[in-house]
């Protein structure tokens, strides 16, 4: 297996190791399709934090370790390396800087998320990096309704600032995160993702997590806790120790430390 980052990238490896066979002509099915491919091959999982591995804010280390390595990541890599991919498929991608809801109401710092803008014959909100989100890209249009797999997102705008809203089929709207639209660039990210790497402040740093889409629901692993959500039932489990748990990371989520 590589040992180093990739220089060249080979958007084929890419496709490849998210199981994607399908017509890659840039448009907006072939969008949809990658992005549910991607989030159901890559997990989501803050792994190396534990492990005390650093992780770098550049491009070429985000695809070695998803494409080569076959890990996962949390926002910046995954959604790094999937501009990347789109990219090379023939997208125009513009990153995003994007503060996550709190329970009280507030706003993370800035660039404390990394989401995607796509621009087609219309824009659209690209994310493989949330966790338990929307599976399928959303319309970048200010409170259009969208319902995917059973839930309901819109996207609302005041005074520039975008929110996404998301809401089960019968409950009330709850903010997501908010964006402006302005372009960044990826070394912008580099601070926020160093501070929840180090802070004892960062929920990464907390606890591990590993949570993968599945065709049905979701998979999940926070610490010793192994959960299941299967079309709506949710099952919990603890694993042994720590042998369990990394043969479960290899099994089910296709993680190999």
């Amino acid at each position: 297996m590589p040992s180093q980052p990739i220089n060249v990238f080979d958007f084929n490896s890419y496709l490849a190791r998210i199981g994607f066979t399908e017509p890659t002509e840039a448009n907006s099915e072939t969008l949809r399709r990658v992005h549910l491919a991607h989030l159901r091959t890559v997990p989501f999982e803050n792994l190396d934090i534990s492990l005390g591995r650093p992780i770098v804010c550049e491009e070429p280390r985000f695809l070695h370790k998803i494409v080569n390595l076959r890990h996962g990541g949390f926002c910046y890599e995954l959604n790094g390396a999937f501009a990347a991919l789109l990219r090379a498929l023939g997208y125009s991608v513009t990153l995003l800087s994007a503060r996550v809801s709190r329970a009280d109401g507030s706003a993370s710092p800035e660039f404390d998320h990394l989401a995607l803008r796509v621009d087609l014959e219309e824009p659209w909100l690209v994310d493989v990096g949330f966790g338990d989100s929307f599976l399928e890209p959303l319309r970048l249009k200010a409170e259009l309704v969208q319902e995917q797999h059973g839930r309901k997102f819109r996207i609302t705008e005041a005074d520039g600032i975008m929110i996404v809203l998301r809401s089960e089929v019968t409950r009330q709207w709850r903010p997501q995160y908010q964006f402006s639209l302005a372009p960044r660039q990826l070394s912008d990210f580099a601070p926020m993702c160093h501070y929840h790497q180090t802070s004892p402040e960062s929920h990464f740093t907390q606890q591990r997590i590993c949570t993968l889409a599945t065709p049905d629901g979701r998979i999940t692993l926070s610490d010793l806790k192994f959960i299941r959500t299967t079309n709506g039932i949710r099952e919990e489990r603890l694993l042994r120790d720590e042998g369990e748990w990394r043969a479960v990371l290899e099994k089910d989520f296709g993680v190999k430390l």
